[in-house]
C-alpha cells in the first residue's frame, strides 16, 4: 500500500459512546475514508472571527441515527447546517446510511441547539441526495432555526483565510461546535471516490486526477465527525464550502498521531444547485 492516500473519513464508523478508542483496528488498510473532523493550523486570527462564530455556531447541526434498543440510542454520524427557510440542513451524503447497513428500527435525527447549553433531537428526512458531490439535503421536523447564507464559491480565491465547524472525533470532544481556521491552498479537479471503496486502481487514480468538478484543498487537518460541517468566510460567517475529505499519510490511525494539514471542501455552488433542484421539485 502507498504510505499517502487521499482518505475521506467515515464518520459512520463513530459511535459517540466510543468514538476515540473503538476505530482504530476498522479503518487499517482503506485507500479512501470518508471524514469527519477538523483541525488546523494556526493563523493570525481576523479581528471578526469571533462574531462569524457566534453567528455560525446556532445553524449548526449534528446528524445521527436514533434507534431505542440501541446503547447509546443516539450515534452521531456527521455534522450538517441549516440552509434555506429554516427547516433544511445540508451535510455529506457518505453520512447517511449505507445501502448495506442494518437501518432498521432507527430513524434520522437531528440534535438543533436551542439554548447555549441545550441540544434538541428532531426527526429528519431525506429529501434531495447529490451522490456525484457527495451531497445531502435534510428537511427536519419542529420550529426553524437560524440559516446560514451561501456565498457564490466562484468568488473564492487561492491564499484566501476560511473557517470551519463541526464535532472533531466523532463528538469526543463534546457536542459544543469547535471551530478552525486555515487557508484556500488550492482550487484542483477532483472527482470523489465513492464512500465503499477499499482501494483505488491505476485507472480510478487517474479518474480522481482528471476531475470532473472544482474542490478546495486547505491547509487544515479533518477528522471523523466533522464531514458534512460548513466552510465559512471568517469574517463574515457566509458558506463557502462543505467539509469532505483528508489526505492522510498511512492508515486512518495516523490521521490523529502524524495530521497531514491537508483537506478538501465541496464548493457551495453545489449546495445552491441541490437546494434550487428541491424547490423544483
Amino acid at each position: 500500500m502507498n504510505s499517502q492516500s487521499t482518505r475521506p473519513l467515515d464518520a459512520n464508523a463513530d459511535p459517540v459512546s466510543s468514538a476515540a478508542s473503538a476505530t482504530s483496528s476498522a479503518w487499517r488498510g482503506k485507500l479512501l475514508v470518508w471524514l469527519g473532523l477538523g483541525l488546523a493550523l494556526p493563523l493570525t486570527v481576523q479581528a471578526d472571527l469571533p462574531a462569524a462564530i457566534d453567528k455560525v455556531k446556532p445553524s449548526v447541526v449534528i446528524v445521527g441515527s436514533y434507534k431505542a434498543s440501541n446503547s447509546p440510542r443516539f450515534r452521531l454520524r456527521g455534522t450538517g447546517f441549516v440552509v434555506g427557510g429554516g427547516n433544511l440542513a445540508v451535510t455529506n451524503a457518505h453520512v447517511l446510511p449505507d445501502p448495506s447497513e442494518d437501518f432498521s428500527d432507527s430513524a434520522m435525527v437531528l440534535q438543533v441547539r436551542v439554548a447555549p447549553n441545550e441540544l434538541q433531537m428532531r426527526p429528519a428526512q431525506v429529501v434531495a441526495v447529490d451522490r456525484e458531490h457527495d451531497l445531502a439535503l435534510l428537511r427536519f421536523e419542529g420550529p426553524s432555526v437560524p440559516a446560514l447564507a451561501l456565498r457564490d464559491s466562484s468568488t473564492v480565491r487561492e491564499g484566501q483565510s476560511i473557517a470551519f465547524m463541526g464535532f472533531p472525533i466523532g463528538g469526543a470532544l463534546g457536542f459544543s461546535p469547535v471551530t478552525h481556521r486555515g487557508l484556500v491552498s488550492s482550487i484542483t479537479a477532483a472527482a470523489l471516490p465513492t464512500p465503499t471503496a477499499q482501494q483505488l486502481n491505476a485507472k480510478a487514480i487517474r479518474g480522481l486526477r482528471a476531475g470532473t468538478f472544482n474542490i478546495f484543498q486547505l491547509d487544515a487537518t479533518a477528522y471523523p465527525g466533522n464531514s458534512g460541517g460548513p466552510l465559512f468566510d471568517p469574517e463574515t460567517g457566509e458558506v463557502l464550502g462543505v467539509i469532505n475529505m483528508v489526505f492522510i499519510k498511512g492508515t486512518k490511525e495516523s490521521a490523529l498521531t502524524h495530521p497531514s494539514g491537508i483537506s478538501y471542501a465541496i464548493p457551495s455552488t453545489h449546495v445552491a444547485q441541490l437546494l434550487q433542484r428541491d424547490k423544483a421539485n
